[in-house]
């Protein structure tokens, strides 16, 4: 591969008429660049100058490769802007990695404040609750804690917020009209599964089923809260979601708090380390904070 500097001091030399022009330009002395051309002529097996009095002239080869050389310059240029537009957060990508509670009630304002201050950033959202074995880590991800969870290598993680599940029942429905029931209570009834087999939340939540002594006999199997909860109008079964996972309820249907214990899913954001000091990156988790922060106070 030729060498870049030399070839920078050819088209100086090219452009400018002399050596002594081209050093005083880059900031060499003539013959340091007469050294490196010398360099040059060897590195390419072309016969680059002539002598023309006391001086160099540029043979055809000489002034074809300068020539031919300039559209890698005008891309090493682009690149030193893109270098100085990436230290800022000005362009670039970053994925954020979510699940679908977390993306439809915190990520819009996130998005569009990004969108805002970054305007040239292209943002990658990836749906995370169900990854394939070659899909990439986000460099932000929105997660739930795991039972038995370790902090991932290479990330630096933030707490959001705790979600307490509760559970959705009919209007007529006599738990309807407790404001708390024990989880035990609720190992007699029939349930409507609302997540993935192996999914985080379903962990948590089967987890704390065992600490109350029953594993849920699950009448109806589906796979997200939108769909679970307008079952429980039918009378097929109650089902039991996250606070974050209601938006609006169907006419019928209430919630009740779980205690003794209450199931909990932990919320985090983590990033990864390599888009650590990425600005945008760091933007995001603020504004996923100030999201979070918001919608619970709304609630309060």
């Amino acid at each position: 591969m030729l060498d870049v500097p030399r070839l920078r001091l050819l088209r100086a030399v090219v452009a400018t008429g002399s050596v002594r022009a081209a050093a005083d330009t880059l900031g060499y002395t003539p013959s340091a660049v007469s050294q490196q051309l010398a360099a040059l002529q060897r590195e390419t097996g072309l016969r680059l100058f002539d002598r023309a009095g006391r001086g160099i002239e540029p043979t055809a080869a000489g002034r074809t490769l300068a020539a031919e050389a300039e559209p890698l310059f005008e891309a090493l240029t682009r690149l030193d802007g893109l270098v100085g537009d990436l230290r800022a957060g000005r362009v670039g990508s970053l994925s954020i990695g979510y699940f679908a509670s977390a993306g439809a009630a915190w990520l819009p304002p996130v998005v569009a404040a990004l969108h805002q201050e970054f305007p040239e950033l292209r943002l990658e959202l990836r749906m995370t609750e169900v990854k394939r074995p070659d899909s990439p880590e986000p460099d932000v991800d929105i997660f739930v804690e795991r039972p038995d969870w370790e902090p991932p290598l290479g990330t630096d993680v933030r707490h959001l917020v705790d979600d307490p599940f509760v559970a959705v029942v009919r209007a007529d429905d006599p738990l309807a009209a407790r404001g708390e029931v024990p989880l035990a209570e609720l190992g007699a009834r029939r349930w409507i599964d609302n997540d993935l087999d192996d999914g985080a939340c379903r962990r948590v939540l089967l987890r704390a089923c065992a600490e109350a002594g029953f594993s849920p006999e699950f009448a109806v199997e589906t796979h997200d809260y939108h769909t679970a909860i307008p079952f429980v109008t039918t009378g097929i079964g109650l089902t039991v979601v996250p606070g974050l996972g209601i938006r609006e309820l169907p006419a019928g249907v209430t919630t009740v708090r779980i205690v003794a214990p209450t199931p909990v899913r932990r919320i985090h954001v983590c990033v990864r380390k390599s888009a650590a000091q990425h600005p945008a990156a760091q933007r995001a988790v603020d504004l996923l904070t100030e999201a979070v922060d918001g919608a619970a106070a709304r609630r309060h």
